[in-house]
């Protein structure tokens, strides 16, 4: 191992032969202490990658030398844990007792830590602590006991002292939990890394100097703001001051590991000041805001603190591109947004080992234990699908939420943290008043994602050293909190102080640093040194051919009969060898002759091509849900399943050596977040197709502020273009309220501006054309396609290959044998499935005085394809809409005023009808039989009016 690592340094160009000698001399010292090494050393050492797929650290030969000489003088001492073979003596037992203690520490030292800056945590006493409790005497402190696998001092210490060093490593301004990861490597590469320094790094002058430099950016800051605009609600970061410098931290360390883009979510506490003195916003843009004159570019805009931003910083490792996401206030629905984006980027970069784009996310404390999708996100963070190679989540703990600060209001666990323990995230709690052991656990958190790719938090335990917001008197509802606040110095204070003590520097520079920080806010200059002012445009995605398009844009979705063919072919070509279960062969083999056009295309067909012409013609395709291989109705089986082994075929996938990405997963059983990360893969991949399918459309209801707050309005508020599909299983089957309506209403409602589109497709030609111009249009805009559950198979609800090969998605469809327009006197309107019942009613009826209109697209509105089809009948004299929907619900209300419009232009004095079910608290009945009525009813209805 030693001579690996030797290896790496030869290939640094600082580590000529000559200094070898030199450098292993310093890696063994580092390996006894490693603060005895010049702190740039320490840091390259602690970055050394695993050898042998081992991620503890390396021992000295010394120790070695020292555990043989120690082993041939006792044999019965196992040097593995440290645990006598025999322990029937006396001293054996005390033996064991001391080790039962170093345990002890590890596993709950933090609970005595000094976390709280404020000191009102109310913590009892944790006894396992106390060496009497495992029956350990004050005349132990001065016998001589093995140390087993502890990581500091000797082989063998006295009890005194090693109690102390783990006090000092376990009790002090750091509260390690990782003690609850089952594997045992993160467990001892954690004791490697805090036990050798007693949790006490010993940074360098220069490196202190820079981290009063960021604490004075931080408060500084916050003071010209307060002072500038006093009372105007900035959720400002006093109090927690320490963020500054452990963000900059992060982005360096994760820099110099080869990171080239960082993606940041993060709530309203500390978000403008992160924007300054982290991503080198120029504060004369924010003073700007502030005072009302900078105005959104486009759409509504939003608050200032919801803002999201982009730069490029200088880090050891290169140019890194920074990328704070937008937010609502629904805070936490940011995560999993963050989590879709780095995905994407990860996949354009091709970054496999998920070490070129790292997702950082702050939350707060209040809202960490108690929003269910933080829950969800950690969930899916080691999953298939959505694994980003591990988060660093940074939780801003003002140990208070708006006004709830008792622990029995707030939450049920013993810190907000606890949820991440579901995952086995290590938590590094720590006190925010102590920079140096935030920057300290900082680069732990760091070194562990970059090590074991798994999510790691850091509890930034501080303060609110104003209300909730500038405007708020926290006083009224926590006296106790802020009286101690009030008595409190600021933590650039307290840390200038110390460094002033140590004689690390003067007052003149302190200063100094104060008074250039606010010259260069008064001359509204960029604070951040390592800002690059010229960009690599490579790290960015060009979204200019997005932007300023219609609706009504053109494009071609039909495609030659000769690449349906020859795609057709490679989409149903089975392995050889590999056993398709029974309903399936039949699948692909209707699909054979639907390619031959001995058959009609079905849904499942057209739905297949439409993927598969697009990944010929370059785009990427990411498909994600829950049931989604298969689809929830078995229709799609785009993922085989070998029923020998088990093991999968994805045609696809498989199309050509040089296609794109094709992505399907069966997702976890979330909406929220899995719904917010595929916004987020869609906001950063404008040249794919990213499709999340609801196993009911209804279920999307979980989803609903993802919704809300990003797809409907996100262009609006922040101009962010977004073509996410998302479809929604929808139709009235009899199933009951919650597999009947994808909740039609909603989206309709929420229709304004040309902000999404709405969709009802009724024929497998117009599913494929309708996914295709979702790509193939520069428009990028979000699709809600209702989609069939019964029409999946119906025998009216074809199309031929001739369809795929002409024609484009059409917003308004005619029947298929289109009625004499001379005999027409009531037309009928619809969406949806209805219209086969409809139409099999006119057929028995034989109504010939009766034209069936669909509306395949019902926002935006398509009025002058309605204008001209309904143009065609002179004579109509009723206008009827139908749907199954209750009329609460459905297009009635939402879309109505746009069919009246249609029939003022056609007729004035036409009135629209409706027929559908009455106004209902539910979308459907749960019996089948009073189903039946209901729909033969309303069809009923809609020809007699």
């Amino acid at each position: 191992m030693q001579e690996s690592i030797m290896e790496q340094l030869w290939q640094t160009s600082h580590l000529q032969g000559g200094n070898l000698a030199y450098v292993e001399e310093l890696f063994e010292t580092y390996l006894t202490d490693p603060n005895a090494v010049p702190e740039e050393w320490r840091s390259y050492f602690d970055k050394l990658p695993s050898v042998d797929g081992q991620h503890g650290r390396d021992v000295s030969h010394a120790a070695i030398r020292e555990q043989f000489e120690h082993i041939s003088r006792n044999q019965r001492f196992l040097a593995s844990n440290g645990v006598p073979a025999s322990a029937t003596s006396g001293g054996d037992k005390k033996q064991i007792r001391v080790l039962q203690l170093i345990n002890a520490y590890r596993f709950r030292g933090h609970q005595e830590a000094k976390l709280d800056p404020l000191g009102v945590w109310n913590r009892p006493d944790v006894e396992d602590l106390d060496p009497s409790f495992h029956d350990l005497t004050e005349a132990d402190r001065e016998v001589e006991f093995q140390t087993g696998s502890l990581s500091f001092g000797a082989e063998t210490m006295k009890l005194g002292d090693i109690v102390d060093g783990l006090r000092q490593t376990y009790c002090g301004s750091i509260g390690a939990e990782y003690m609850h990861v089952v594997d045992t490597r993160v467990k001892r590469w954690f004791q490697q890394r805090m036990e050798p320094v007693r949790s006490e790094p010993g940074f360098e002058v220069e490196t202190r100097k820079h981290i009063l430099e960021r604490l004075i950016a931080a408060e500084g800051l916050e003071k010209y703001l307060g002072a500038r605009y006093p009372g105007v609600k900035r959720f400002g970061l006093e109090g927690g001051e320490s963020l500054i410098a452990c963000v900059d931290e992060l982005i360096q360390r994760a820099g110099s590991y080869g990171a080239k883009e960082i993606v940041l979510g993060m709530a309203h506490r500390g978000r403008l000041n992160v924007l300054i003195n982290t991503f080198g916003k120029n504060p004369r843009e924010l003073f700007d805001e502030f005072e009302g004159k900078k105005l959104a570019d486009y759409g509504s805009g939003d608050v200032k603190y919801h803002q999201g931003f982009s730069s490029n910083v200088m880090t050891p490792g290169g140019e890194v591109h920074l990328a704070m996401a937008f937010n609502p206030s629904h805070l936490e629905i940011v995560s999993p947004v963050v989590e879709g984006s780095v995905r994407a980027r990860q996949t354009r970069r091709t970054d496999t080992d998920r070490n070129q784009v790292v997702p950082v996310i702050m939350h707060g404390d209040a809202a960490f234990a108690g929003q269910g999708v933080v829950m969800e996100t950690f969930q899916m963070s080691q999953t298939r699908g959505y694994g980003v190679g591990g988060t660093v989540h940074i939780v801003i703990n003002n140990q208070v939420g708006f006004t709830t600060s008792k622990r029995e209001d707030a939450r049920s666990t013993e810190y907000c943290t606890d949820v991440a323990k579901m995952v086995q995230a290590p938590i590094l709690h720590v006190n925010a008043d102590d920079p140096e052991a935030v920057v300290f656990v900082t680069q732990m958190a760091m070194d562990y994602r970059n090590e074991f790719k798994g999510d790691v938090v850091i509890d930034l335990v501080c303060y609110r050293r104003r209300g909730h917001n500038e405007a708020d008197e926290p006083a009224a509802t926590q006296p106790m909190m802020y009286e101690k606040i009030r008595k409190r110095k600021t933590t650039r204070t307290l840390y200038a102080e110390q460094l002033l003590a140590a004689g690390v520097v003067t007052e003149d520079e302190v200063k100094e640093m104060e008074d250039d920080y606010r010259d260069a806010l008064d001359k509204g200059d960029h604070v951040v040194k390592s800002l690059v002012k010229e960009p690599n445009k490579e790290l960015y995605v060009d979204w200019a051919p997005y932007l300023g398009h219609k609706w009504t844009a053109k494009c071609k979705t039909s495609v030659t009969l000769k690449s349906i063919k020859s795609l057709g072919k490679k989409l149903t070509d089975v392995p050889e060898g590999f056993v398709v279960q029974r309903q399936v062969s039949k699948i692909v083999s209707d699909r054979e002759k639907m390619t031959a056009g001995a058959l009609p295309i079905n849904w499942g067909y057209g739905e297949i091509m439409a993927y598969a012409t697009l990944l010929e013609e370059g785009h990427p395709i990411r498909i994600t849900g829950q049931d989604v291989g298969r689809g929830t109705f078995s229709h799609r089986h785009a993922v085989l399943h070998n029923q020998k082994d088990g093991s999968q075929h994805i045609a696809l996938a498989q199309l050509s050596d040089d296609q794109p990405k094709f992505e399907i997963y069966d997702s976890l059983l979330s909406e929220e977040a899995a719904m917010a990360f595929e916004y987020g893969v869609a906001t950063t991949t404008p040249d794919a197709l990213v499709v999340w399918e609801a196993q009911f459309g209804d279920f999307a209801n979980g989803a609903q502020v993802v919704i809300d707050q990003f797809l409907t309005s996100g262009e609006h508020k922040w101009g962010r273009l977004c073509g996410l599909t998302l479809l929604l299983p929808h139709g009235y089957e009899g199933q009951g309220p919650e597999h009947s309506s994808a909740r039609l209403e909603r989206y309709l409602q929420l229709c304004a501006e040309q902000n999404i589109q709405v969709c009802v497709p009724t024929t497998p030609s117009q599913v494929f054309h309708m996914l295709r111009r979702q790509v193939k249009r520069p428009l990028r805009k979000p699709l809600i396609a209702l989609t069939p559950k019964s029409l999946l198979r119906h025998k009216e609800a074809t199309s031929d290959l001739e369809d795929l090969t002409s024609g484009t998605f059409k917003t308004v469809l005619p029947e298929k044998e289109a009625p004499d327009a001379k005999k027409v006197t009531k037309v009928i309107l619809c969406s949806g499935k209805v219209y086969f019942d409809l139409l099999e009613k006119k057929k028995v009826d034989e109504r010939e005085d009766v034209a069936i209109i669909r509306i395949e697209q019902l926002y935006p509105f398509p009025s002058q394809d309605l204008d001209e089809l309904l143009a065609q009948y002179s004579k109509v004299k009723h206008v009827v809409w139908c749907q199954e929907e209750p009329m609460n619900q459905g297009a009635w209300y939402c879309s109505q005023h746009h069919m009246h419009n249609a029939l003022h232009r056609l007729n004035p004095k036409l009135q629209l009808q409706y027929a559908g079910r009455a106004a209902s608290a539910s979308p459907a009945t749960g019996h089948m039989s009073v189903h039946i009525e209901e729909q033969k009813k309303l069809v009923n209805d809609a020809f007699e009016v």
